[in-house]
């Protein structure tokens, strides 16, 4: 994923710190690619009806 800075202020920083204590991530920018993917991912349910990975899926040749 392409790297994209942001200035963060104290609440948003608490909240990311909550979110990646709660995951089990290692670090703020982990809790915000998390909350991003899980942002797109009820955004395609919603859209579709149906959950879609967000990541390549590779199945078998044919």
């Amino acid at each position: 994923m392409p790297e994209q800075a942001m200035e963060l202020d104290q609440q948003m920083k608490a909240v990311l710190e909550s979110i990646r204590q709660e995951q089990g991530l290692e670090s703020r920018e982990q809790a915000a690619e998390w909350l991003l993917r899980r942002r797109i991912r009820r955004g395609a349910q919603g859209l579709t009806g149906r959950g879609r990975a967000i990541y390549e899926v590779k199945g078998e040749s044919r």
